[in-house]
């Protein structure tokens, strides 16, 4: 099983089948509008704006779970985005990532790459992942860890 196996719901009742992402590149992030790491929406833009020419696919997924840090319904994230950070990349339905109800795609993506000693479980907003071209989880990056800090990472997969 990989990424490609997964149905993600987006705003709207709308839904992505990840497998039409096949032979790209992908960096998930579970996202918030009212968090300090917020402005990494910046980084995550600049990313996109780089590299989706070239294969790479930035993919939102905000998040309540964590300090209530969004609120918002669809229409306000969305908004809180577009307006704010000038974001273009999709962003998907509000999930969680921890719990029972925890989104299948981001258990399967705590199961195939373990954080900080070892734990599943996300620990707070903008944990990012990034999949290779196959839908291979290859890599999970910290909320502390800047978007931009990732280019090498991203360059690589990219080929």
């Amino acid at each position: 099983m990989n990424v490609h196996d997964f149905t993600v719901e987006m705003p709207g009742g709308g839904k992505q089948d990840m497998s039409e992402f096949k032979g790209k590149v992908l960096l998930l992030v579970n996202t918030a509008s009212k968090c300090g790491f917020t402005p990494q929406y910046k980084g995550l833009e600049a990313l996109n704006e780089k590299y989706a020419d070239k294969g790479l696919v930035v993919m939102a997924f905000p998040c309540n779970q964590f300090g209530a840090q969004e609120p918002g319904d669809e229409e306000e994230i969305k908004n809180f985005c577009s307006l704010t950070y000038d974001v273009s990349f999709p962003l998907a339905k509000k999930i969680d990532v921890n719990g029972d109800n925890a989104d299948p795609l981001w258990k399967h993506l705590k199961d195939r790459q373990a954080g900080l000693l070892g734990s599943r479980a996300i620990k707070w907003n903008f944990t990012k992942f990034l999949v290779d071209r196959d839908g291979k989880v290859v890599g999970r990056y910290g909320p502390q860890v800047a978007p931009g800090s990732l280019e090498k990472d991203i360059e690589k997969l990219l080929g």
